[in-house]
């Protein structure tokens, strides 16, 4: 169990709490359970977690402001917990910083299974950027750093990526100017079919388009491909 992932659960509810932890230990996975922000933040500085799974609801910092704080902190993955019919709560943390989301009530194994996707693509640089791991990249006057996670613009200003900004760009840096639809970005990133109202790289979409466009009303460098999805409008160039 030493190297098995550890998942920090947090949420107000005991009963999810101890739920959750126990299922996830039952298959073979570590689990710390933790109320609220005040408590997650003491595990968060006294151990090491793979990945979090992260209530909306909560009392005192609430998980929204949770997601956006330690999404500019870390790149710890998250996976957050929405209540039904808080589809502004989903987009919101989408484009905060979450990697996923699952609404209440949740079936533990469809949890398990977004687990287990997105520790594939959080844990190993290899399957993060693929053929551009541990490279440089130039496009559109950017220089993307695969190691640091980062982006460079022509002035030198360093823009931080999150886990599912990084994933995101790096799958449209690997197929230039190829149309990709949702479906198929949906299932490079997080590694799963979209669901009829699924709206997650749209979201993510947006979120990356805000970070690197000149102006991301009118987007020039991550463009909509009418019926067709995204593509990157952009030639890629490997400095190193």
């Amino acid at each position: 169990m030493r190297d098995a992932p550890h998942i920090l659960v947090v949420d107000d509810h005991r009963q999810i709490r101890e739920s959750v932890t126990r299922f996830l230990e039952r298959n073979g996975m570590r689990a710390t359970a933790a109320k609220d922000a005040q408590e997650m933040d003491a595990r968060l500085a006294n151990g090491h977690f793979d990945l979090m799974v992260l209530d909306v609801m909560m009392p005192g910092e609430d998980g929204l402001s949770v997601c956006r704080r330690l999404s500019a902190e870390r790149r710890l993955p998250i996976i957050m917990l929405t209540a039904l019919g808080q589809e502004a709560d989903r987009i919101v943390g989408l484009e905060i910083g979450a990697d996923d989301y699952l609404t209440k009530p949740f079936n533990p194994r469809e949890l398990l299974a977004r687990i287990k996707a997105v520790l594939r693509r959080a844990r190993s640089a290899e399957t993060e950027a693929g053929a551009l791991a541990g490279k440089r990249v130039r496009f559109k006057g950017f220089t993307f750093d695969t190691d640091a996670h980062e982006i460079v613009d022509t002035a030198g200003n360093s823009i931080s990526l999150t886990t599912a900004d990084f994933r995101l760009l790096t799958v449209l840096l690997e197929r230039p100017r190829a149309v990709l639809s949702r479906d198929q970005l949906l299932d490079l990133t997080a590694g799963r079919a979209a669901g009829p109202l699924d709206r997650t790289i749209d979201n993510q979409i947006s979120r990356l388009r805000r970070k690197i466009e000149p102006d991301p009303l009118r987007p020039s460098i991550i463009v909509t491909v009418r019926n067709g999805g995204y593509s990157l409008a952009a030639d890629v160039e490997v400095i190193e």
